[in-house]
């Protein structure tokens, strides 16, 4: 008897069996695959729609925003389009974009410096993200893989988006016969009146603007040609005037007044080009060489002195009471980096059948790496986190005036790397039972440390022969996080050959469950983790920059569990529910476990479409999340005798940040669309879609905060976390069309 596979990429790596019992019949097998989607073979991968990335309302932008309301996904900013993962940083995630690694940009330390993500949401046809335990075939990095895939248009269409914080223009066609089809789009974004609501006197000027294309070519049905260019250019201009913030209890209101000269100018141009010739001869093979380039300019300057008052205030008259600190900081960079990657990769898959697939490939990378850093701070009087000997009023101070850090390095490598892998994955009958096996191993060189790492992994799915439609998984392996630009660079601003990977062991057990409710289709899935974590490099975060100590001195664990619920809350659009619990310690040197600074603890987040029934064209989207504050720890400190910062303060104190809430909320409505709402006129038949939109984003005006500034009390040497606040309530209107 012939058993009947069907299997369908957009639902993988999920089973679909079937299996004649009363009658026997020997048929061929039957596969139904859609064309236009990549076979997915990871079974830690969850699938999100390109659609729902489109109209999510989320500062972040639109792939990332969703992303962030999935349970294993945290995020205390949402001026960031970077993320952390079941307790890893934002320098721990893979991401793809038609199977080709996409970099950040490195200098940033401020998420309102950030820009645009390289993803633009109108390309995108298919979204793959794997929160852990991925398969062999993703890179070296400890916590999650994001693969994007463009789409291919099948005809000419026109589309676009204005709004009070910027624009988007896309196009494409298809000649006649298909064999050639092109995809361009560019964007610009100015999030001036954003920022504008963090309370905060300054004048912005941040301008983000990029252009991307995606062309593809079929010599014939077995050779097909595609480029991907990508040209961005990120400008960020503030020039800061004054602050005050509000803080301390009801008992001891606090308030810090602080008043600024100067100004910070960064800029960040990035381009990317690659040419991949694909080559399927029959059914069972399939070749890819891929050829890439990557450039990467960024530039941080700033100059900014400032002035501060720390006062407390009587909580019924409202009046001064007490001045704790008064003094003065300058803090100083002239920061340059240059990063160009050259490299080609080369893939091979042989399916000798529907339920079989090996897999291998082989990457060769050559980099330069140019850094010039020159970073310093200067603080007088008592200072923000380390104050001098008390002098009393009217005596001289014969201590010397130094600066708090001093950061110095100029970097010059050209390094190569050498990655490869291979895997072999297989769905089969076991008795009754559905299996899948995915096991690989990939090993990679760098030149610049001479290290060379296997990373062996493998997954395996049951489905058993059930009533309930369950689905259990286990995957599990060694993940490196392979060092770049950040992890090798030390405190004194020069790069260290000596550092090592980072390595962890993990192990995830996860289950789907997919039933029937008030006659709708909805999936539970949970998942438990456990990360056991050596040669560990301790970090601390100020706002969105990962700052490393260039030590391999550490080790740590990181455990969790996930779960989301997803279908259809309303009939015909797809919403879910996520929550999470997850810890993550290290200890360094010995010295006792302490929470790492993405510590996530508890998570709940929600992603909702509702629309009116009696209306549809009234549409609504929302996001919601509440997420556990981050540990902040003190101010790092810095040793007398070297002048930079040190670590260990860590175990001495630590403060964790307020608990991040925020909701976002989506209202539109179609006035033109190729179902229910045609359009009628001559003028009007233009357009396919057409759609206004109102967004409103931190509906509830919460004041969340990123991050924290210390400030000392010049009596009692106290040092206050001054919070450092996100963005408020705002209102954006956006029109959408496509012709």
């Amino acid at each position: 008897m012939k058993k009947i596979i069907i299997f369908s990429s957009a639902l993988a790596p999920l089973f679909f069996f079937s299996q004649e019992k009363e009658r026997v019949r020997d048929i061929e097998e039957v596969v139904f695959q859609k064309k236009a989607k990549k076979k997915v073979t990871d079974l830690s991968t969850t699938v999100i729609s390109a659609q729902e990335a489109q109209q999510v309302s989320s500062l972040s932008g639109g792939v990332e925003g969703l992303l962030k309301t999935l349970p294993s996904v945290n995020s205390n900013t949402e001026l960031s389009s970077q993320y952390m993962v079941r307790g890893g940083n934002y320098d721990e995630n893979l991401i793809y974009i038609n199977d080709i690694e996409i970099y950040r940009p490195f200098l940033i330390r401020n998420s309102q410096q950030e820009g645009m993500s390289i993803i633009n949401p109108d390309m995108v046809s298919v979204i793959n993200f794997s929160p852990g335990g991925f398969e062999a075939k993703y890179g070296d990095k400890m916590s999650s893989a994001l693969n994007i895939y463009y789409r291919q248009p099948t005809k000419f269409e026109l589309s676009g988006e204005a709004s009070l914080i910027g624009g988007r223009l896309s196009t494409g066609f298809a000649s006649k016969n298909q064999k050639l089809s092109a995809l361009f789009s560019g964007r610009y974004r100015n999030t001036n009146l954003v920022l504008n609501t963090m309370k905060e006197d300054a004048d912005f000027n941040p301008q983000y603007m990029d252009f991307q294309s995606y062309i593809n070519y079929s010599i014939n049905p077995k050779w097909n040609v595609s480029f991907i260019g990508y040209l961005s250019k990120n400008d960020y201009e503030m020039v800061p005037k004054k602050k005050d913030v509000d803080f301390g209890t009801l008992q001891q209101p606090l308030k810090l007044t602080v008043f600024y000269t100067g100004r910070e100018d960064d800029r960040y141009r990035n381009m990317m080009g690659t040419v991949s010739v694909n080559y399927k001869p029959n059914k069972k093979w399939s070749f890819t060489l891929d050829n890439f380039a990557y450039q990467n300019r960024e530039r941080e300057y700033y100059s900014i002195a400032s002035g501060y008052m720390l006062q407390t205030f009587d909580p019924v008259t409202g009046d001064p009471v007490t001045s704790y600190d008064a003094g003065g900081q300058i803090d100083h960079a002239r920061n340059d980096l240059f990063v160009r990657t050259l490299g080609s990769q080369f893939k091979a898959r042989f399916s000798p059948d529907a339920n079989t697939d090996y897999e291998i490939g082989a990457k060769f990378e050559k980099e330069r790496l140019q850094d010039l850093t020159n970073e310093w701070q200067l603080i007088d009087s008592l200072g923000y986190s380390q104050p001098r000997d008390f002098v009393l009023p009217g005596n001289l101070d014969a201590s010397s005036l130094e600066l708090k850090y001093h950061i110095s390095g100029n970097n010059d490598i050209s390094p190569e790397r050498i990655s490869a892998y291979a895997q072999y994955s297989k769905k089969f009958y076991w008795g009754t039972n559905r299996m899948f096996v995915n096991a690989g191993v990939r090993a990679q060189n760098w030149t610049f440390n001479k290290e060379t790492l296997i990373s062996p992994r493998i997954q395996i799915a049951v489905k058993p022969e059930w009533d309930a439609d369950m689905l259990f998984k286990l995957s599990g392996g060694v993940y490196y996080q392979a060092p770049f630009y950040k992890e090798i660079k030390d405190l004194s601003g020069i790069f260290n050959s000596e550092i090592k990977a980072q390595r962890s062991y993990q192990l995830v057990l996860a289950n789907d469950y997919e039933f029937q409710m008030v006659e709708r289709p909805f999936k539970l899935t949970t998942e438990a983790y456990y990360k056991k974590m050596d040669r560990l490099i301790p970090y601390y975060i100020d706002n969105v920059r990962t700052r490393y100590s260039g030590k391999n001195n550490a080790t740590g664990y990181a455990y969790g569990i996930d779960t989301r619920l997803f279908g259809e809350f309303v009939p015909g659009v797809d919403s879910w529910i996520s929550a999470s619990y997850a810890r993550v310690y290290e200890n360094i040197e010995g010295k006792g476990d302490i929470p790492r600074p993405t510590d996530q603890r508890f998570r709940f987040s929600m992603f909702y479409q509702d629309y009116m029934p009696k209306f549809p064209s009234m549409r609504v989207n929302l996001t919601l999340v509440y997420a556990n504050g981050l540990p902040t720890g003190t101010p790092v400190t810095v040793d007398p005798a070297t002048n930079l910062p040190v670590f260990d303060a860590q175990y001495s104190y630590q403060k964790t940040l307020p608990s991040y809430k925020r909701v976002d909320i989506g209202l539109s409505k179609v006035f033109i669309d190729q179902r229910d709402n045609q359009a009628t006129g001559s003028f009007w038949k233009n357009f396919r879609e057409l759609t206004l939109g109102v967004q409103i984003f931190n509906a509830f005006n919460i004041q969340n905060t990123v991050a924290n500034q210390w400030i000392t009390d010049v009596n009692s040497n106290y040092v206050y976390p001054v919070p450092v606040r996100l963005t408020g309530r705002f209102f954006n209107v956006k029109l959408e069309f496509k012709l």
